[in-house]
């Protein structure tokens, strides 16, 4: 639902710099979901921290589409219901509590391809799907190659299984802010391979979208008190009574 959805977003209109921006819709569809299915409570200082991290993100997404970025309505609910289908993954992976994370990633590696498949025959054809097969092995297509490369082995085991032990040891609305971070990852990324430098408006709410996932994330914990650590309460002296002579 993710990756497909996306996807097929992309490629009727959604700019791929926008993207990502709407993708962190997952966000706050997580900390809903986590607090209604897992019963999570939410911290004043977790709300606070997201609602700041959601007003940098839609500084950005405005700031885009003031300049020319914006994309149609069907592209961006798109990218809106991959961002749920991010959410739903994320409470399935909190709730599945895997005590081995990465192989909890291979195992769900293997389900997507069957009804992504279907999707590609339904909407690209098979004919489209052959030419790619036939022509994998090209020089033409060495860089599409290269970045599903990219994508399988450093995007999706490894980032996947890092996301996924973060959500079997922590509560999902204590990780899912994290995921603001890719905007900002993506607007540097850009900067360094592709020389797009962002302007003092990204910048700064690239801050807040940082700042609030730090806030929300930081909690104070307590040291566990030890059992022989109670109060020690003392009792009444009894009167010394007298020996007998």
């Amino acid at each position: 639902m993710q990756f497909g959805l996306l996807y097929v977003g992309m490629a009727i209109g959604m700019p791929s710099g926008l993207a990502p921006l709407v993708l962190q819709a997952s966000v706050p569809f997580t900390v809903v979901l986590g607090a209604v299915f897992l019963r999570e409570r939410l911290s004043a200082r977790q709300v606070v921290g997201v609602l700041v991290s959601v007003a940098g993100l839609t500084v950005i997404a405005v700031h885009r589409a003031a300049e020319g970025s914006a994309a149609a309505l069907v592209p961006v609910l798109l990218t809106v219901a991959a961002g749920l289908g991010w959410a739903f993954g994320n409470i399935c992976s909190r709730q599945a509590r895997a005590p081995k994370p990465l192989h909890l990633t291979l195992w769900m590696s293997v389900i997507p391809p069957v009804p992504l498949l279907a999707l590609s025959l339904l909407l690209e054809g098979p004919r489209r799907d052959w030419d790619s097969l036939r022509t994998a092995f090209t020089m033409e297509a060495l860089p599409a190659v290269l970045g599903l490369l990219y994508i399988v082995l450093v995007a999706s085991l490894l980032g996947y299984g890092l996301w996924n032990t973060l959500l079997a040891r922590h509560a999902s609305s204590v990780v899912a802010p994290f995921a603001m971070l890719v905007p900002v990852v993506g607007v540097l990324s850009a900067w360094l391979f592709f020389d797009e430098v962002p302007d003092l408006v990204e910048l700064v709410a690239g801050a807040l979208v940082v700042g609030g996932v730090l806030y929300a994330s930081h909690t104070s914990r307590r040291p566990p008190r030890r059992p022989d650590a109670e109060p020690h309460v003392a009792l009444p002296l009894e009167p010394e009574r007298s020996l007998p002579a």
